[in-house]
Parts: structure tokens; sequence; C-alpha cells
């Protein structure tokens, strides 16, 4: 029997976040474990018209790539990624690992390499997720790898995600057209404004918006989602800002993180743990000492930090800064393999001022 809680979440994916119709070629990218979910996807992807493809993946076959491949495998690129990246309509991705440090024994310079192997993929992903010629979403199967991550019981952490996607609700999609109209109210607000400062605790940074738009993170590339997020002016970033959750990035877990930037580039970068990993990712390419993204968390309802960026980006009371590429639909011009999120508390003493006005304050909208 079907749990109707995952029933639900099928249904939020599929008729919510991509708005599958009929004609549309819906790819399925998805780990193994998570085929009770898939099944779901699928379903209603044949209810809406759609035609369905899927592939199933396993993050111990990743890791039998990259500790095996030599240099010119780790430079090539499947031709049927491509493929789907230009021609799929509609993208959907359900991740399940059966170990979150299948990565930890790989050296760093590997992941650089493969990522630079993808770097016309991320072009076109980019272009066409941009223009809506590609519509996608990310989610989470529950499964014991994340579970054990979170610190918290399979069973537990199922209603965690079912809580956060509000798949625990009878009309889930309702709820997230709810969360749509109050980020667009913030985001009205903030249309044509110029300058944000950030301090308190953890940041004392300036930079500029102008001519940036703010984009409402309400579930339809996310789930679940719950934040705003923007691409700000390139070289505008001044000022230093540490993290206070560790930064988990390509199975690797980086704690304590330090930036400082000048006109825009990261000149001093420091952690506590894993150091190393940090300075080869900032090296990765031009693009990867910049900023791409500045979001604000608004899910109130994700009140607990698990060790995975889908969720923890969106804690309501936190900010976060991406390195790496930037979102052509904020005006954003930064380009990089990478796009790295790095998340800091802004509950305590801090404030966001915009154009000189009070915006934020200790981790809630104040207009």
């Amino acid at each position: 029997m079907t749990d109707i809680k995952l029933n639900r979440l099928a249904n939020v994916l599929v008729n919510y976040s991509t708005k599958v119709k009929a004609g549309d070629w819906v790819h399925v990218n998805a780990n193994w474990q998570a085929i009770p979910l898939v099944k779901e996807v699928v379903a209603y992807i044949l209810k809406a018209g759609g035609n369905p493809s899927v592939t199933l993946e396993s993050s111990d076959l990743n890791e039998v790539f990259m500790a095996q491949a030599g240099e010119s495998q780790l430079r090539w690129m499947p031709p049927l990624d491509m493929h789907m990246i230009k021609n799929a309509n509609v993208w959907i991705i359900i991740e399940a690992p059966e170990n979150t440090r299948a990565m930890n024994g790989i050296d760093p310079s590997r992941q650089q390499v493969r990522n630079q192997a993808y770097d016309k993929w991320m072009e076109a992903y980019t272009k066409r997720s941009a223009s809506g010629e590609l519509r996608w979403v990310m989610t989470n199967y529950p499964c014991q790898a994340l579970a054990q991550e979170a610190e918290m019981s399979l069973a537990d952490y199922e209603n965690f995600v079912y809580q956060a996607t509000f798949a625990d609700q009878v009309d889930p999609l309702q709820h997230w057209r709810d969360m749509h109209d109050e980020q667009e109210r913030l985001i009205s607000w903030l249309a044509g404004k110029k300058a944000i400062s950030i301090r308190g605790p953890q940041a004392d940074l300036t930079l500029s918006i102008s001519g940036r738009r703010f984009i409402n993170s309400d579930g339809d590339q996310n789930m679940p989602s719950g934040e705003i997020f923007t691409s700000p002016v390139e070289e505008s970033i001044n000022g230093w800002v540490s993290f206070s959750y560790p930064a988990i990035f390509q199975g690797a877990s980086v704690e304590g993180v330090r930036l400082e930037f000048e006109n825009g580039r990261v000149v001093n970068a420091s952690a506590e743990k894993n150091e190393e990993f940090l300075l080869k990712m900032l090296d990765t390419d031009e693009g990867s000492r910049f900023v791409g993204e500045l979001g604000i968390g608004t899910n109130y309802g994700i009140s607990r930090f698990t060790k995975n960026i889908l969720y923890d980006e969106k804690i309501g009371g936190t900010f976060h800064l991406a390195l790496g590429s930037g979102f052509g639909e904020a005006g954003g011009i930064n380009e990089s393999v990478i796009h790295w999120d790095l998340i800091s508390d802004a509950t305590k003493e801090t404030e966001m001022h915009v154009d000189g006005e009070l915006f934020y304050k200790d981790g809630k909208f104040l207009v």
C-alpha cells in the first residue's frame, strides 16, 4: 500500500514544481533507493500526459568511478547527459544516497577535473533553466544515510521531510501557493533597491543589488523550498563572513569557514576542518572566488540543521552565500562549474539594511 504522504510529494513534484503537461519529455534522475517515490512520480507524469524516462544512480558506483578513472576518463562526459540537458522539457532529481561520505577519500583535484568536464553541460543547463525552457526540481527521498546524517531515526526523518514539503497536509499544493504569495510581497518591496549591508556576529558585508532581481524560491526548483535569493553585482562585495554551519559539498564537510572579500573576490579563506578542500574548490576556475548568490531562508518549518543543503539553506532565520555560478534570471553573470552554498545563522544581533532601511533583524523580516 502506497504511503499517502509519498503520493502527495509526487503530486507536488509533477503538478506544482514542474507543471508537467502533455507531450513533455520528463527525465527522472534518482538513486535506486528512491524507487518507491519514482513509481509515484512516473504515475503522475503519465496522468499529466508526459513522456517519462528514468536513470537510476548509486553513490557507491560514483565512488568507484571517481577513485579509479584515469585522467582522460575523468574528462569524458557521457553524450547522453548532454543530450538530456539540451532536449528534455522537465528534469526531476531525487537523491537518496547510500553513503553521504562516499567521496571523502577522493582527492579534491580529481573532483576539480570532473567538474571541468561538465563545463559545456553547465552552460546549457544554466541557459535553459534561466529562460524557462527547462523546468526542473530536486528533492530527497528519506533514507537511512540522510537520517543518520541528520542524527535522527528514519521514522523521525520521514516526518521531518514530509513536514518540510507540506506532504503531511491534505492540500500541499495550496500551502506552496501561500508561501509563493508571501515571498512575492517581500520581493516586490526589494524591487529597484540598490545596496544591502549585513552586520552581526557572523558578518560585516556590503554588496550591491543594483539592476538585479530577487527570485521567489517557492518549491518550483527545490522541494522543499522557502527562500528569496539574487545574484549580487559580482565585484561589489566587500567585508567578511563566517559560516555557522558545516559547508557540505560533493561529499566533503568543511567546517568553520571564514571568507574575506575585496571588490567581489575572495582574497582570504580559512576553515577549521578540510581547509585544503575549500582552497581547491576556490581555485576551480576564474568564477569560483566570486559570489553567485545571496539567499535568505524563509521556511520556519525547517528548524534544525540536517547537513543537507536542500533543507539547510531554507532554514528560517539564516542567510547564505554561494560561491561560483550566478543566476541569469536574477541578472547574474558570474560563470563557474561550481555553485556552493554556505550558510550562516542570523537570529542573534544581526541586521540587514537595504538602501539604509532596516529590512531584517535577528532572523525576521520587518517590512
